[in-house]
């Protein structure tokens, strides 16, 4: 399942904006990313494909099922009434016709609201959201481990505060609850990790703990026959959603491995860092942000896909805002090739106030937006931060009294005012660090010009 295209009118500060997702005629990538200054409306652009996205999860659910609406406060100030609509392409056909027409995979659904008081303008049509669920239901219907496509938000608000161990309400993990809160505005990801711990003590019931492994593995190593039957018995018995998660993560994160709960010395989640066992709560925000998102998305395509034999290949359409939110620079530079490898049937929408994520993945489809207006841009790809952050995001790359400051020092060296030279590079190597680039440019473009000016 992919958005083909959203049209929004009066949402948010979009009069008119009508916008294609990749992947596109022209963009073979499954990678959609929105810049642009804070108020632009990137935010906006995903709320508003998760409240429509959302009808078609409450219909798969119940036939007459209800999605969020569109609040009032994300009309457009000047406007009476707003209006979402969505065109989806549903490839994996999930009424099982091998003979459906082209026509067939394509489905429109709108959603409108009025202020309080004033006369409606626009109509919801939910006619192809219903049937497009429909199709699902009959599926399930026939084949209860028929594939769900992913449909998630991740908006700004997924801080992880604490890892909860004591599970203190008993929560059912079946096929449809990979849709549970799974369009929500704010996540804090407890869920997630309820629903490890419950798997792993479930998998644990059935297989070897590992520290009872660890244990065994100096007296049966002797024995190589046995050792390795005992490994492949508890191979089997491992838990294939959890399997799922921490594949996810390993190659999201390959210095991390092996998340797990431990119970001693007192009940923890760990996991191994480079080797070395760790406390995820001793692990930093970024990293435990990261490894709660990619855990919840590879969690809930296990949990919808229950007879994929590797669960990351499920389809589905992620959605999430400020993706570059808390991760070091390097890490958001491999971003996008990794949610494309690890997830490779995920349709991604983000939106990222970074230029390392959109200028080091070759086909990402990025649309900048300004007052209400978007425009796409040439591919970043092999851009330097500093051009991307000039030409795509309007910001200087330094500080900008300290650029007019080079600049006139540049200046005055080219129009030969070496007096005037001299005190600017004074001023400035007070205030600059002495391996300063551009000083050090500077001031070697003064001595020639000194040398010069000698030999005259």
């Amino acid at each position: 399942m992919e958005i083909q295209r959203v049209i929004l009118n009066n949402v948010g500060l979009f009069e008119n904006l009508e916008i294609s997702l990749a992947p596109t005629e022209h963009n073979p990538s499954n990678i959609t990313v929105f810049v642009g200054n804070n108020g632009a409306g990137k935010t906006s652009i995903l709320k508003a494909l998760a409240t429509s996205l959302s009808w078609f999860t409450a219909r798969l659910r119940t036939e007459k099922g209800s999605g969020n609406p569109i609040p009032e406060e994300a009309i457009l100030n000047t406007a009476n009434a707003a209006s979402i609509e969505i065109e989806i392409c549903d490839s994996f056909n999930a009424a099982g016709n091998s003979n459906q027409n082209e026509s067939e995979r394509y489905f429109k659904w709108s959603l409108a609201k009025s202020r309080k008081g004033r006369k409606a303008q626009h109509t919801s049509n939910l006619n192809e959201c219903t049937h497009l669920a429909n199709l699902y239901r009959d599926a399930l219907t026939r084949d209860d481990k028929t594939s769900l496509p992913l449909i998630a938000f991740y908006p700004v608000e997924r801080v992880v505060l604490d890892i909860p161990l004591k599970i203190r309400t008993k929560h059912t993990f079946l096929q449809l609850d990979g849709y549970d809160n799974s369009l929500i505005q704010g996540v804090d990801f407890h869920r997630f990790f309820e629903w490890f711990r419950e798997r792993e003590d479930a998998e644990n019931e059935s297989g070897i703990p590992d520290y009872v492994l660890s244990q065994l593995k100096p007296i049966l190593e002797a024995n190589q026959d046995a050792w390795q039957q005992l490994n492949e018995l508890n191979a089997s018995a491992r838990d294939r959603q959890l399997t799922a998660v921490r594949t996810a993560i390993h190659r999201f994160m390959p210095h991390m491995d092996n998340l797990r709960v431990r119970r001693k010395p007192r009940l923890h989640m760990a996991i191994d860092k480079n080797g070395e066992t760790l406390n995820v709560a001793q692990l930093s925000q970024g990293e435990k942000s990261l490894m709660a998102l990619v855990g919840d998305v590879a969690r809930r395509l296990a949990m919808l896909n229950p007879a994929l034999e590797n669960p990351l290949a499920g389809d589905g359409i992620v959605l999430i805002d400020e993706v570059d939110l808390h991760l070091h620079p390097s890490w958001q530079r491999s971003l996008c090739n990794r949610l494309s490898e690890t997830f490779p049937n995920c349709q991604f929408v983000l939106t990222t106030h970074s230029p390392l994520v959109i200028s080091d993945c070759k086909n990402v489809l990025v649309y900048t937006l300004t007052d209400g207006k978007f425009r796409q841009l040439p591919s970043q790809y092999g851009q330097d931060a500093n051009t991307v952050l000039l030409d795509v995001m309007d910001t200087s790359i330094r500080n900008e009294g300290i650029n007019a400051e080079l600049n006139d020092l540049l200046d005055a060296i080219q129009d030969s005012k070496l007096a005037e030279a001299q005190q600017l590079l004074s001023k400035l190597t007070e205030e600059l660090p002495a391996n300063h680039l551009e000083l050090v440019k500077a001031e070697l473009l003064l001595r020639k010009q000194k040398l010069r000016h000698a030999n005259h």
